[in-house]
């Protein structure tokens, strides 16, 4: 025997109801156990009994007065549940019909009476017998319950109208009544709820109650449906959508095999490429996977078009393919010869690389960084080096790029991701072994969207380019057998790390002969092409083409010398078109300017005679070398600071001031007066004076200046000099010589001074300059005095024999903007 314990329902606060202890009715009646499914009142509803117990129950009421209890079990899956494996609250039905079956089970009709709660069961001769307690409630009419009744029909007519599994006429018939118990427990039957949610309404006795919880129920299931409509609706649209592709494909392969095309997928030619791409174990495993993808993929959905542009990207880029190289040393010297006037140590680099090419099976990649003014043929060079050896040739500007991205590219999340445009240039290059320019190097800068120039330093290790990882790719791609070469006007603004990379080959300026044979071999050419003219036409002599480059160009390439040839050019032309192809024009340097106008840039020139305080001082710019005079004048005043004027840069004053105590502390050599500096003032001028000027290499022009104008003995006009200067008189060695006696003997100056320790650069200056030029290469500022002065220094004798003056202290700083 199971007892449950007792509960006594409650009276209603609204007095709707009246719910009496003696109203309660005790029946005892046999009990069976359902599955899957709850019975509620008024509930006409079929179901097959098997279980052996369940058989004597139903024989039982049968046997009776055909009222059964009948309760849902927890677990349906329990084949003989105990009492309290079943739930408490049940319905005790009507046997309207039963049918035995062949195979022993019993086909029963049954007719919900009312609800029940279990007090008690008993197990008797192999069934349960339940004594249950059922309560009548009596509902008194009123608004409160008309007004649940209307809201709780309506809903279930909207429910009954989305719900394609219910008959409308007959629901709506079956919904008419009076009587809200009776309402709610149709509702309720026949809603598609779970066992547990139809149970939780089974259980509640109260109609009124009952009312307010199917509503809430049907407002839940109604949202449910309408979401569901809605799903439905936009996936049939798509199916439809697929279905029409789908049918238009079909047709579409019918077709091509009909007129012989083949009847290949699209899937089968991206697999049959993914084969024979050549990649890597670990890349044709993922683009084989994301090839899967791809065919589960509706074809117009977007993840279909990114899923096929990153499979498009894997197969564009070159995996095996490579160029055949040129390995003959003499056919490459000859093609850069041809393209190229002198650079000769690049050239030397590029062969010495085609050597090790023939002597190593597969050397790594070299990385080369060109550095040198603009307009020496950095870029046009590296084309040159990809036509020497038969590689393909591709460059990217890194001019302005301050995003990582760039180098990297983007991952495949967002919205319009590609790679970088190193993967990008080797798609181009369809090759994996071209020549990769990286111009402009020295101009990337960097912002909140990372380094570009660190991204950069992976791309030029030759120990890790190898495993180059493109964000977009996300996969290995091996850069070691490009030969990358990169471009830079100056080396200060590349990362240290990043130089570190790369083999640096400096392009020096070109100097006026081999301006002059670059204009003779290849720019007059170059311009009579694109031109339409011939060389009947026009005729540029040497002197012509030394006047343009002296009088309208100031460079240390050649690109505004074509640009001038080109504007000649351009005007011979037009009156060969208005005059006829007969006239013809020899370019000489006296009818230049008739071409070209007024010249541009006045030459330097050396000064008429010697003077006192006046020397020729050699400078270098980033267009190559110029001369440099400097003034220094002596006059009666107060003593104290050198006046320095003319632009000078926070190092060139201190070149002065260093300048200007070693002559003071020389007083004796020079003949002067030992405090001759308090009633002298000494102003030092370099004229131009709207050009910055910087650097140390002045030092020994401004001491000489300052000893020619205190010991009023002239300077040489013939003789120029350059050198940094020291407190005790050494002169230190500088930069850019050879541009410095370039511009000596294109001012027909033949004579220089220049520092000892700068012979060993003597290898870079051109040897017909070596042949014509007086070098002297000093160690002391007595040399330099020695060989600059016109006249030896006096001997002047003197008692006093005081030591060396001390430095004077420093110059008020001046903002440095140029290099001297």
């Amino acid at each position: 025997m199971f007892s449950f314990p007792e509960q006594h329902f409650a009276l209603n606060d609204k007095g709707l109801f009246v719910t009496q202890r003696e109203k309660f009715e005790t029946k005892k009646l046999p009990m069976m156990p359902i599955r899957d499914v709850v019975i509620f009142p008024f509930m006409m509803t079929p179901f097959v009994v098997g279980r052996e117990s369940s058989v004597r129950a139903l024989e039982e009421a049968l046997a009776g007065d055909k009222k059964i209890f009948l309760a849902t079990q927890h677990d349906a899956s329990i084949d003989e549940p105990k009492p309290n494996e079943i739930y408490q609250v049940g319905t005790i039905v009507n046997i309207v019909q039963s049918l035995k079956l062949p195979d022993g089970n019993i086909k029963v009709l049954v007719e919900g009476l009312e609800r029940g709660k279990v007090l008690q069961v008993v197990d008797t001769e192999g069934y349960f017998e339940a004594t249950v307690r059922t309560a009548k409630y009596l509902a008194e009419p009123g608004p409160q319950v008309e007004a649940a009744m209307q809201r709780v029909t309506g809903l279930f007519e909207q429910y009954v109208k989305l719900c394609q599994s219910l008959n409308y006429e007959t629901m709506i018939a079956a919904v008419r009544n009076d009587d809200p118990s009776k309402l709610t427990d149709t509702i309720a039957a026949n809603l598609q709820l779970s066992i547990e949610e139809k149970q939780e309404l089974l259980e509640i006795f109260d109609p009124a109650e009952r009312l307010n919880r199917i509503g809430d129920v049907l407002d839940v299931e109604i949202e449910k449906l309408n979401m569901d409509r809605t799903i439905q609706s936009r996936v049939k649209r798509q199916m439809e959508r697929a279905q029409k592709e789908y049918y238009l494909n079909e047709k579409i392969k019918a077709i091509q095999k009909e007129l012989g095309r083949g009847e290949k997928s699209e899937f089968d030619e991206l697999k049959k490429k993914i084969d024979a791409a050549g990649m890597p174990r670990e890349v044709h495993e993922k683009a084989l996977q994301e090839l899967k993808k791809l065919e589960a993929m509706p074809p117009m959905s977007a993840e279909s078009t990114v899923s096929r542009n990153y499979l498009d990207w894997l197969l564009a880029v070159p995996w095996k393919k490579r160029s055949k190289e040129i390995r003959n040393i003499d056919v490459a010297e000859k093609t850069l010869n041809e393209d190229h006037y002198g650079l000769e140590k690049i050239k030397e680099r590029i062969l010495e690389f085609l050597a090790v090419r023939q002597l190593v099976k597969n050397p790594k990649g070299s990385i080369l960084c060109f550095v040198g003014p603009p307009g020496v043929g950095k870029t046009s060079l590296g084309m040159s080096i990809a036509k020497a050896t038969g590689r393909k040739f591709v460059r990217m500007s890194l001019g302005g790029v301050r995003d990582e991205a760039e180098v990297r590219g983007h991952r495949r999340t967002y919205i319009g991701a590609l790679p970088g445009q190193i993967i990008q240039m080797m798609k181009k290059a369809g090759t994996k072994n071209p020549v990769f320019m990286l111009d402009e190097v020295d101009k990337m800068s960097m912002d909140f969207r990372g380094d570009p120039s660190a991204a950069l330093l992976e791309v030029l290790d030759p120990e890790q380019n190898f495993m180059f990882v493109d964000h977009y790719l996300d996969v290995e791609y091996d850069l070691s057998q490009v030969f990358f070469i990169a471009t830079a006007n100056v080396l200060h603004t590349i990362p240290p790390a990043l130089q570190d990379r790369m083999e640096v080959l400096r392009l020096h300026g070109y100097t006026e002969p081999e301006k002059v044979e670059i204009a003779k071999q290849y720019l007059v050419r170059k311009q009579r092409q694109q031109t339409g003219l011939t060389e009947e036409n026009i005729i540029f002599t040497d002197e012509a083409l030394t006047a343009i480059i002296r009088g309208y160009t100031r460079e240390a390439g050649v690109r505004n010398l074509e640009r001038e040839i080109g504007n000649i050019s351009r005007k011979v032309a037009r009156k060969v078109v208005k005059e006829g192809n007969k006239f013809s024009v020899t370019l000489t340097a006296e009818n230049a300017a008739d071409y070209l106008g007024v010249t541009k840039f006045r030459d330097s020139e050396v000064h008429e005679r010697s003077e006192v305080g006046l020397v020729t001082g050699l400078a270098w710019t980033e267009v190559g070398g110029s001369i440099l005079t400097t003034e220094v004048s002596a006059v009666e005043g107060k003593g104290g600071k050198p006046i320095l004027t003319g632009k000078l840069g926070d190092v060139m004053q201190e070149s002065a001031h260093a300048a200007m105590t070693y002559v003071r502390s020389r007083w004796k050599e020079l003949g002067l007066q030992r405090d001759f500096y308090r009633n002298v003032d000494i102003h030092v001028h370099v004229p131009e004076g709207a050009i910055p000027k910087d650097g140390p290499s002045a030092g020994i022009t401004i001491a000489t200046a300052i000893a020619s104008a205190l010991s009023k003995i002239p300077v040489r006009r013939d003789i120029a000099m350059t050198g940094e200067i020291t407190l005790r008189g050494k002169v230190l060695p500088i930069g850019g010589l050879k541009e410095k006696l370039l511009a000596a003997h294109r001012a027909g100056i033949l004579e220089a001074i220049i520092p000892a320790d700068n012979q060993k650069d003597m290898a870079d200056v051109p040897e017909n300059l070596r042949n014509v030029m007086n070098l002297h290469f000093v160690n002391t500022m007595d040399e330099v005095l020695a060989y600059a002065l016109e006249h030896p220094l006096p001997e002047v004798r003197t008692e006093e024999d005081t030591a060396t003056i001390p430095a004077m202290p420093p110059p008020q700083e001046q903002a440095p903007t140029a290099h001297q």
